[in-house]
């Protein structure tokens, strides 16, 4: 399986994306620029966290419109596997991939620590190979990893199962109901906050809870890329 990993100006969690992924669950990878018009042929995308453009304007704004992300709202479209980390994640709901917005932390402080967050829906590709309530550890670094909507946003969210991760000690950002990670409604596009890539070999100093969403994907591929319901 081949993975692209996107490299924004300001990226800067693309090299522990790609270790993860080709280090650690063992798959290609391919380093995929903000100007390329394609992505190479790759099963699946990670945005990876950074501050793409400097967050000059506003987290993700920029780089929305960058030429790779045609492609990649085609993968996406298409079913696609697309995960967006951190300011991926803003990127994701910037460009219309995912629902909502990210603004400045409740407490209007930049986070960096671990966090446990338990998962809420299996039924994604980084969710199927995950079991229902598990808990895992997983690094947070952000100044604005609030997660807002509308009201009737949100409850759609909630309805439809597609609150995925949830903070389990509740949320140190201010989001709204606690949420840690969205997906859209077919389930193949999933922006979290924390940060996976940076939990999946405890030799580094943190813990392998993550490891199974990307694991998960090969399941959800070969399976044909199904949603299933929470």
């Amino acid at each position: 399986m081949k993975w692209g990993v996107v490299v924004f100006p300001g990226s800067c969690d693309e090299r522990d994306a790609a270790y993860a992924l080709r280090g650690v669950v063992g798959d290609d990878v391919a380093m995929l620029w903000h100007g390329d018009e394609s992505i190479r042929g790759a099963d699946a995308v990670v945005l990876p966290g950074g501050f793409s453009y400097g967050d000059y304007l506003r987290c993700g704004a920029m780089a929305r419109f960058s030429p790779v992300m045609r492609a990649v709202a085609a993968h996406a479209r298409a079913g696609g596997p697309v995960l967006g980390i951190c300011n991926g994640f803003q990127i994701l709901c910037e460009a219309g991939l995912l629902p909502g917005a990210l603004v400045r932390n409740s407490e209007l402080r930049f986070l960096c620590r671990s966090e446990r967050i338990r998962v809420e829906n299996t039924g994604t590709a980084f969710t199927v190979g995950c079991r229902q309530g598990q808990v895992m550890s997983i690094p947070i670094k952000n100044g604005e990893g609030c997660f807002v909507a509308s009201d009737a946003e949100l409850a759609r969210l909630e309805r439809e199962g597609r609150v995925i991760f949830r903070y389990a000690d509740g949320a140190p950002n201010g989001s709204l109901n606690d949420i840690a990670g969205i997906a859209n409604d077919a389930g193949n596009v999933v922006g979290l906050m924390p940060h996976p890539e940076h939990a999946v070999d405890a030799a580094l100093g943190s813990s392998a809870d993550a490891l199974p969403l990307f694991q998960s994907v090969h399941a959800w591929l070969a399976s044909g890329g199904q949603r299933r319901q929470a």
